[in-house]
This record gives C-alpha cells, structure tokens and sequence, in this order.
C-alpha cells in the first residue's frame, strides 16, 4: 500500500500541492503563535538603561503590598508617594543630589511614545550631544532620534518648543529633555533621585522612610520606566493575551481548513476507490493506502510550515514591537516546543481529516465505479451529525449558563473572541442540511434567465452538496469571524457610548492641556465664572481583595458629591450620591460585596488602606462604570476634568466664554457636552486597530488563501464533467462563465451562512447588555463584510475560471476517456 501510495501521489500531484500548501501555512501559523506565546511567558534578563552611568539611585515606595492567606498581594498604587522633603536634604547633604522626573509628551509628527526628562539626567544613560546644544530656556528642548531637528518649532502638549539639541536614541526610549525647572514645572513630585554618594551611608539615611529603595549595580534597572518585575509582568501578561487570542482563532480556522481541505482530497477520489474495491482492494487496503498518503503530505508539510513559521515569526514580533503592541525588549526565543505542538498538531489534524474521509471510502460499492452521475448521494454522515450536534448544543448549553450566571463574562475580549468558533464550527458541519434549499433560493432568479448558465449554475451547485459546501467553509469562516469579532467591538462601543451620554448630563466639559492637570488658581476661576456650576473630579484608583485573595485594581474618579450629582446622572442600582462623604465609597455590582450599608476593606490610590461603608452601588453596564470617591479618598490625584451645569437662567454663551477666558493660560479645552461626549466615545484606537489586525487579519489571510486552493482542487476534478459539456456543444467560453457562476453562487451560500452564524453571535452580546442594564442595538458591520465577501468572490471566481482555463486547454477526448 505505501508503494501504491506513492504512485498515487506522483499522480495525482495537483490534489494533493492543495492539500500540502493549506497544511504547510497552517502549521506555519501555528508556529509563528506558538513562537510568540513562548516568548510572552518569561521576561529576558535586562541592565540597567537610563541610569546605567549613575552611582546611586534612591526611589519613592511604589509597591502596594497586600498580606492575604495565600500569600503575598502586590500592585504598582496609581499615585505612588514621593520622597519626603526631610529625606531629600538629607541625601544632598551626603553628596550631588540630581532629581529625576518622568512624564508623558505627545508632540504632533513625533513618536507615539515620548517621556519627557530633565536635562540634567541625560548624563547617566549616558545620552551626548550629537547636535546643538543643551536647553536654557523654558520653550528648549532636546530630543533623541532623528524625528526633529536643531531650529525647528514643535507643538506639543506642554506648549510649542523650539529644538535646540539632539541626542542619539538608545533604543529603549523616545526622550524630551527639558531644563531641569520646567521639568520640575511639569512633574511637581520628587519620587526618583540620583546621589553621588557612599551606598552605605545613603541606606542609612533612608532607613526610617517606608519603601524607600536604594539601587545600585544592576538592581539600578528597576529605576527604568518600563522596569520592574511588575511592569515586565504586566506587559507580558498584555503580549500574552494578545497572542493568546490571535492564536486561539489562527489555529481554529487552521485546523478548520486543514482538516476540511483533506477530507475534501479523499472524498473526490470515491470512483478511484470504488474501481480499487472492483479490482479487489479491500476496505482496510483502501484505508491504509489513504492515511499512508496522508503521513507523507502531512510529514512534508508540517516540516515545510515549521520552517517557514521559524522564518516569519522573528518579523512578526519586530513589527508588534514597531506598532507599540509590545514592548521594545520583546524579541522571539528560542524555545523547541512550538515546533513540536505545531508539527505533531498539523500531522495530526491531516490524518484525522484523511482518516474520516478513508473510512467512508474503504466502503465504496465497487457498483459505484460504474456510475456516470456525480450528485451526492447522504451529504450528512454520522459524524457530521455528531460533531456538529455537539458544538451546537455546546453553543447553546453555555451561552445560557453565562446568561443565567454571570452574563458580565460575555463581554471579555476572550469570550466573545472564542464563543464564535463554536458556531462557526456547527455550521460548517451542518452546511449540507440547508446549502440545498438555500442554493435553489439564491439562484431562483439567474435559473430563469434566458440561457442554459443559469440553470445548470443552480442544479450543479445544489447537486454537489459536498463540494459547494466544502468551498462555501472558507467563506463561512472568513464571513463568520469579520461579522462577529468587528460586530462584537461595535455593540460594545454604542453600549459604552450610550452609558457615556446618560452618565453625563453637564453642558460643558473643560479637559486640562499642559501637563494634564488643573492647578488651584485654574479651578478658582472656573468656580468664578458667573452661571457656571462646576464639579471638578480626579482620576484615581483603588484596590481591594476578592475571591479569597485576588487584589483586584477599580478605576475610580474623585469628586465633591453634591457637585457630582448637579453634573452627573449615575446608573445607580441602590443607595444614592447623598450618602457619599470621606467614610464612604460608590461601588458597582461587579464588586464581591455590594450591598449598601456594608462596609468594605480597601487600599487608596497612593496604598493607604482605608474601611469605608458602601454608599451606593451602581449596575455594572459594560464594565466601565469603576468607583466613585470624595478627594479626601483619592491622595495624590490631580483634576483633569471639569463638568459644568448652567444655573438658572445662566446664558450658554456667556458661560462659554467665561470658561474659555479661565483655562486659556493653561491650554484647557472647553466642550459642550455633547461634542465631550462624541469625542470621548468608544472608537478605533491605532493600538486597537492594530491588535484585531494581528488578531483577525492573520487568520482571514489564510482563509483567503484557503479559499483559493479549495476552489482550485474542485475545479481540477471536474475534467469528466467539461469534457462531457464540450461534447455536447458547449464552447469553452460558456463553460468558463458556467464555472464563475457556480463560483459567486457557492460564495454567496457561505456568506449568507457567516452572516448567520455572526447575527446568532450578537444576540447573545444584546442579551447579556441587556442583563448588565445597558441594552444596545446590534451593530452588524454590514461595511466590512461587503469588502470580505466581494474580495471572496473575487478570488473564488479568478481562480475557478483561471483553473478551468487551464484544464479546457486539453483535447476534448470521449467521456469515458477524460482523466479525473
């Protein structure tokens, strides 16, 4: 049999290079995931980076630490403390003492990322001049890189600068360098400093002060601002979810397609069986000759997909670094084991696909050989009713325990990434029940236009049960994914847009420029304003223990109750803003306990633990509504927003202009509310849109390619099918269009099936918005499936016409004689 394996695929080459290169990229998409998964478990070894040339670097305590009975808890607080101004006049008494701040700039054609530094610690990187000079004035600047210049003028938002100097970058960082006052302008606290003395003495110095760190040698690395076994944890923990769900729907729709493609390759073969089994091959000679074939295509391609996923996986990592997906330190390791789980994996989804398929042909009826007819006869096989059954009872079964149990779960990026894969996978199974009378719907009309296309068009594609819904599972797959993924992120976004235009119910909003803060003389003259009733609020964070001993973080915003409620209509679920002082917290019903009256342990924004009671408690919507407190709860929190109500009578205009005239020397930005609103909604973020590029782009390319190679390997087959229309007067002309038509028409029952699977997708999205009380219309993104279905049509029909070109270039022989 292996011999007779082999002749066979010497012969039948054409067959099996689709189902080779579907198995090859699929194992290479695997192993690029696989890759990237490993390389996301464990931070590598770093050295220091800005501070690699500083003696002695003494840091602020910015680890919150939480004891619980499963050990220790640890957070980074949101507002670390600073230094004590005690202790830093102690350290300048021992030696040098340079303060080093570290704050966000967004410059306009600047790097995404910029951190703006002092001047006088670019000496410890060390960072040296490669142009002009150091700053001194206010508005100077130096940069690293090359994306400005010495003499040029940048508007950034802490105001326009002019470049006086240049660095070379260091690759860890894009730094602004201002004069050490306006940095300290910029960034008031002092958490970070550099002193040029004895270690020893220095440690004696800050003995007394809790959390106070003193780095030297190659613990100065911690004082990096992306440093930290916290931050590397993070970070990774962020790359490892991202990869973790672009390679969950990669090896879905690889595994999906190779699988598919294979039982395809065997399941065209079944006259080539059926005249084996007259010659007197028997069953189990049938099967061992097709799973032999299948552990040759599967071993050649897998190693041929590992290769080639060791190939592109440095590059995939290079550009998730470039679009500030990961960050600058994450490269690909060299781990062995996902070359083993995508080798063993595509091996093995190949036989079992071959397997299946080798078993229904090993009991071909020699009688089927004689048959002239290739309708399909059972398109549904036991196993179809199986396994399709069972995902989609599956499907079923578990949307309605979320539902019934915690319907916040179907909200999670993981779940509604995963959960469509479940139908998807039903669907493609139980094609064969509809694509019959969906294909007799859908081509109702073109079957009644003048000519034969039309309706030959309809009767081969709903006689072909197997193959239209063989071709159909790429477009399904691509419809299906692009549907429910894009549809998910949309609902979610009008939900949270929704929320958004109740919570608010200000006439104008007043968003700080400058260093994103508002200082006391800003808010004074906001106060001032005549008509205006102004709620200024903080952001912040707190954090509590739940589940037995999980420190879970909540943002929180702080503001003065009684101006809160003029501004604000919170979807409060018990309680109210009245009971809301500097012994009480507003919590949501995600939180383990949310009972009004309760009183609740918890640990501030700068890690000071408080008992505060449970004012109110308000629905948890999309999960976004976090925590309100008063500032007396939130130290360290700076205004960034001011919400305005008009009094009584108050002129729009007239307040208006008042606003503007209070935060014009700041750089404050005055909104209505309306326009706050639409500006601050759910939208398509660069990182966003590059994640579901990785996430869904990677996977719909091979879906594309699949789809191609699937319409190339049933075209390829029909060699009988053409002859016998050539000899009954067809001209090859009628026969192409025959084939692109019956191309669009196969898309076109796919599509209406991913349409379907995505629509069954969403409603389970409105149902449990509907529980969370923030019901939201479906947002099926009919634009973007029109793009994957028409470019499905256009690849599916290109390459169906393009191989039947081909094959329509061969003499016309009898029927009988046509080679399949």
């Amino acid at each position: 049999m292996l011999s007779l394996a082999l002749r066979t695929l010497r012969a039948r080459w054409t067959a099996f290079a689709g189902a080779f290169t579907a198995l090859a990229l699929g194992v290479a998409l695997l192993t690029v995931m696989g890759l990237a998964l490993a390389s996301s478990l464990d931070a590598p070894a770093r050295g220091p980076e800005r501070f690699a040339a500083a003696p002695v670097v003494v840091r602020a305590g910015d680890t919150l630490r939480v004891e619980t009975p499963y050990g220790d808890r640890t957070m980074t607080p949101a507002h670390p403390r600073a230094l004590p101004a005690a202790t830093v006049a102690k350290l300048r008494r021992l030696g040098a003492v340079v303060v080093d701040r570290s704050y966000r700039v967004h410059a306009e054609g600047g790097p995404g990322e910029l951190t703006g530094h002092p001047w006088s610690t670019a000496a410890f990187a060390p960072y040296e001049l490669a142009a002009g000079r150091a700053p001194r004035a206010d508005d100077e600047v130096v940069v690293s890189g090359d994306w400005a210049r010495p003499g040029e003028r940048v508007r950034t938002d802490r105001g326009t600068v002019r470049v006086v100097g240049a660095v070379a970058g260091r690759g860890f960082e894009h730094a602004v360098f201002h004069t050490d006052a306006r940095a300290a302008a910029l960034s008031p606290p002092v958490r970070q400093l550099v002193v040029d003395a004895d270690p020893a003495a220095v440690r004696e110095a800050v003995r007394d002060v809790a959390g106070v760190r003193v780095l030297t040698g190659g613990d100065r690395r911690y004082a990096d601002a992306d440093a930290g076994p916290e931050r590397d944890r993070a970070a990774l923990t962020a790359v490892n979810a991202l990869f973790g769900t672009a390679g969950g729907v990669s090896a879905f729709v690889s595994v999906f397609v190779v699988a598919s493609t294979f039982a395809l390759a065997v399941d065209r073969r079944r006259r080539e069986f059926g005249l084996l089994r007259a010659a007197g091959a028997t069953p189990g000679q049938v099967g061992r000759m097709v799973c032999g074939e299948a552990l040759l295509v599967g071993v050649l391609g897998s190693a041929a997909g590992c290769a080639l996923g060791g190939y592109a996986a440095p590059r995939l990592t290079a550009w998730v670094v470039d679009v500030e997906l990961a960050p600058g330190w994450f490269t690909v390791g060299d781990a062995a084991w996902p070359y083993h789980a995508a080798f063993w994996t595509g091996l093995l989804v190949a036989l079992c696909g071959a397997v299946a398929a080798s078993w229904r042909a090993g009991r071909t009826s020699p009688l089927r050989a004689l048959r002239e007819a290739s309708a399909d006869g059972r398109a549904m096989t036991p196993g179809r009713w199986l396994w399709g059954g069972g995902l989609l009872l599956t499907a079923v079964v578990t949307l309605a325990a979320a539902l019934l149990g915690d319907p916040g779960d179907l909200l999670h990026r993981k779940t509604y990434v995963s959960r469509p894969m479940l139908l998807i996978g039903a669907a493609a199974l139980l094609a064969p029940l509809v694509v019959r009378p969906l294909t007799r719907l859908l081509t109702w009309l073109p079957a009644r236009l003048p000519g034969a296309v039309g309706t030959l068009t309809r009767e081969n594609a709903a006689a072909r049960v197997r193959r239209t819904a063989a071709v159909a599972a790429p477009v399904l797959v691509t419809v299906a994914l692009t549907g429910s993924l894009l549809g998910a992120t949309a609902t979610l976004g009008r939900a949270g847009a929704a929320e958004t235009r109740e919570l608010t119910t200000a006439a104008f909003v007043v968003t700080a420029g400058g260093d994103g803060a508002f200082g006391p003389r800003t808010l004074e003259r906001l106060r001032a304003v005549p008509g205006a009733r102004v709620s200024a609020s903080a952001p912040s964070a707190v954090y509590v223990l739940e589940e037995g001993g999980a420190l879970v973080r909540s943002e929180a915003r702080a503001a003065e109750p009684g101006a809160l409620a003029a501004t604000a209509r919170l979807p409060l679920a018990a309680g109210g803003l009245g009971g809301l002082d500097d012994d009480s917290i507003v919590v949501n019903e995600e939180w383990e306990r949310h009972t009004v009256g309760q009183r609740v342990r918890v640990w501030l924004g700068d890690g000071t633990g408080r008992t505060l009671r449970i004012a109110a408690v308000m629905t948890t919507g999309t999960g976004n509504n976090g925590v309100y407190v008063t500032p007396a709860n939130a130290p360290g929190a700076r205004v960034d927003r001011v919400d305005v109500a008009l009094a009584g009578g108050a002129d729009p205009r007239a307040v208006a202009a008042g606003l503007e005239r209070a935060v014009r020397p700041v750089g404050g930005r005055v909104l209505t509310g309306d326009r706050w609103r639409a500006a601050t909604a759910p939208g398509s973020e660069r990182t966003t849109r590059y994640g579901f590029l990785l996430v869904l782009g990677i996977a719909l390319l091979y879906a594309a390619i699949a789809l191609v190679n699937t319409v190339v390997m049933a075209t390829a087959d029909r060699v009988r099918e053409f002859a016998a229309l050539r000899l009954a007067g067809a001209t090859r002309w009628q026969v192409l269009r025959l084939v692109g038509a019956e191309a669009l028409a196969v898309v076109a029952v796919g599509a209406v099936l991913g349409v379907a699977v995505a629509a069954l997708d969403l409603a389970g999205m409105w149902a449990a918005l509907t529980l969370q009380s923030a019901p939201a219309p479906l947002a099926l993104p009919w634009r973007a499936l029109a793009a994957v279905t028409a470019v499905c049509a256009v690849l599916a029909t290109a390459s169906a016409v393009a191989s039947a070109a081909v094959v329509l270039r061969r003499p016309v022989p009898g029927p009988a004689a046509a080679r399949e």
